[in-house]
């Protein structure tokens, strides 16, 4: 007789689903329990060949060694020896730069006294005859009845402007070699390229923060940032900078950027303070800056080659005057008036007189005098000889003149 279980499951040889599935649960759990066995035995026979070998997650036994080493060390204090391409060049280079105080008289309660007007940096770059020079900023100096020198190690002394140059914001110091162990190592600034790493080394916001460390890169090559020398709101002169994006701030002035080799690339110089710039900072060449520190070091001042005249731009003239008083040709709209010609020099030796519209030096066009400066200083040196092309009462005319030194254009 045929047999329907409770569950509905038909079993022709009058067994139940239920009993069949129990016996192949049963085979299973056998079956797996013998790979289990099977497989703990491979392992344990396996298990010192790879550990000889260091094949395990451990390791070798002398990283096991280690590892068991720092579960011994948890809970102490562990020293590290980081050394990096980094930490070398700041290692090289950290000691040359040095703080300078800005020592002017001021008064206080009605007495006339001694005071810090400002704080900046500089950079050791030679030593000798007892003597150790400074490379820093114009602006750190500018003004000073006393300078005094911190070191790398804190010693103070003071020190004495050798010279200095507003045009290129340059000046040289001197200070007693006694305590001066390192001297910076120029680099090529020629050579650097956009994205090279660089390391800022100074005293941002006084000397408190002496011997800060920033880094970036070479953000730009070549850049040029107009000057105003004398205050008037009028651009004198264009400086020639490298850009980067390793932090500068104010105290960071006459400091020092340097390559991943510790070389000094840059003289830190400037950075843009607006709300909407961040991470601007500004650095002269030292490929540019070197003839300059050497000639202060030597004479004191840049010398720089001149006419003998004062100047102002025609673009500044208005229409009228441009027509009817310099008498200039429609198309003439740019050049340097003459204002005033000092005698016995070149200018005047060449013949030029007031209201001369300068429109050309040699073969060089010249629209304004920022242009007409930057070629008599770039182009030209003292001694040298140069064509001067100018309009007088709308007539051109050429004069050639030798070019001397003078405080003046």
């Amino acid at each position: 007789m045929e047999r329907v279980n409770s569950l509905g499951y038909y079993d022709e040889n009058g067994r139940t689903g239920r009993s069949q599935r129990s016996a192949s649960k049963v085979g299973y759990f056998l079956a797996s329990l013998a790979g289990l066995i099977i497989g703990a035995l491979l392992v344990l026979v396996a298990l010192p060949r790879l550990a000889d070998q260091g094949l395990l997650p451990g390791g070798s036994e002398e990283q096991v060694q280690v590892q068991e080493n720092n579960q011994q060390t948890r809970g102490h204090k562990v020293s590290l020896d980081v050394t990096t391409d980094v930490t070398k060049a700041v290692d090289k280079a950290q000691d040359t730069v040095v703080g300078i105080t800005n020592i002017q008289s001021g008064s206080f309660w009605g007495e006339e006294t001694s005071q810090p007007a400002g704080t900046g940096s500089g950079v050791i770059y030679k030593k000798a005859d007892g003597k150790a020079y400074i490379v820093t900023n114009y602006h750190v100096i500018e003004g000073a009845q006393q300078l005094e020198v911190t070191l790398a190690d804190g010693t103070k002394t003071p020190a004495t402007v050798r010279g200095g140059d507003v045009w290129t914001d340059l000046a040289v110091i001197e200070i007693d070699g006694a305590n001066v162990e390192k001297v910076a190592e120029f680099g090529d600034s020629d050579a650097l390229k956009i994205g090279e790493p660089v390391i800022a080394i100074g005293n941002p916001l006084g000397l408190e923060f002496s011997g800060s460390v920033t880094q970036g890169v070479i953000s730009g090559l070549e850049r040029t940032i107009p000057v105003d020398i004398n205050g008037d709101n009028i651009v004198d002169w264009q400086a020639e900078v490298l850009q980067t994006d390793a932090a500068i701030n104010p105290g960071n002035s006459g400091g020092a950027l340097v390559n991943i080799a510790g070389q000094v690339i840059g003289i830190n110089s400037m950075k843009i303070a607006e709300a909407a710039v961040e991470g601007i900072g500004l650095s002269i060449p030292i490929n540019f800056a070197q003839p300059i520190i050497d000639s202060l070091e030597k004479t004191g001042q840049v010398e720089r080659p001149a006419m003998g005249v004062t100047l102002r731009n025609v673009n500044e003239i208005p229409g009228y005057h441009q027509q009817q008083t310099l008498k200039l040709p429609k198309n003439v709209t740019n050049g340097a008036m003459v204002v005033q010609v000092f005698p016995n020099t070149p200018a005047a030796e060449a013949g030029l007189q007031e209201l001369d519209v300068i429109t050309k030096l040699d073969d060089q066009e010249i629209t304004d005098i920022l242009e007409l400066r930057k070629y008599m200083y770039n182009e030209k040196k003292v001694g040298d000889s140069m064509e001067v092309t100018f309009y007088r009462n709308g007539e051109q005319q050429t004069v050639t003149m030798t070019l001397t030194s003078e405080e003046t254009l």
